[in-house]
């Protein structure tokens, strides 16, 4: 089974966002998605809950409540973490995954806090024994601006305890296509192609790392 985990201690990352897309793109190719949300605020479930009966079935799991129950014949699951994870349930979440996506809103704020919870992911034993793979996305950018630019100089610079660069694999922009597509549960992946291409074009360096070995565990 292939487990992404989406993660971030500063709430408001728009870990909901990737995890929902994420969750959407698979399903939408005919695996068997489960979502998993360990979020207080179950957002991700309630994205689930107004999905449309026509589009491709994601299993729900509620994760606060009943723990990481996976239903049997799921191929893919998406974990969507809580915010403010640290010590302990940091490491037993990573320990639940293969694939680790951290999104970062470019903010003053978001690059700080940012510095402090990767600087303690890169020091949980399954990282340091790259027994999974993290990757990092900037999220909600807005080219040109010089907050996304000081983001990305500094996600481009990241690198792994053994001093490896750590994966920055896309920008994706601030767009209403999220607000549309979380109105309705879905993905920006089950639009028409012409009506969210540019945020797909964003998407599309993550999405190929997703589907390639080096998102994958050795």
């Amino acid at each position: 089974m292939r487990t992404i985990l989406v993660l971030n201690a500063k709430g408001g990352s728009g870990k909901t966002t990737l995890a929902t897309n994420i969750a959407g793109y698979f399903a939408d190719r005919g695996e068997a998605v489960a979502l998993a949300d360990f979020d207080l605020q179950q957002s991700s479930l309630d994205w689930l809950k107004v999905r449309p009966e026509d589009r491709p079935e994601i299993k729900g799991i509620d994760a606060v409540n009943h723990g990481l129950r996976v239903p049997s014949g799921i191929e893919v699951l998406v974990i969507d973490a809580p915010a403010a994870t640290h010590g302990e349930q940091l490491g037993n979440l990573v320990r639940r995954a293969q694939t680790v996506v951290v999104p970062v809103v470019p903010s003053p704020v978001d690059i700080r806090a940012a510095e402090h919870f990767l600087t303690e992911l890169m020091h949980v034993r399954v990282v340091e024994r790259q027994e999974l793979k993290v990757a990092t996305v900037a999220n909600r950018a807005r080219e040109g601006t010089l907050a996304t630019t000081e983001l990305g100089e500094y996600l481009d610079h990241l690198k792994l305890p053994n001093r490896r660069k750590l994966p920055f694999l896309a920008h994706l922009r601030s767009s209403v296509n999220y607000l549309r597509a979380a109105e309705r549960g879905l993905s920006i992946f089950e639009f028409a192609p012409m009506a969210t291409q540019p945020d797909r074009d964003c998407w599309a360096p993550l999405i190929k790392w997703l589907a390639s070995v080096r998102s994958m565990p050795e």
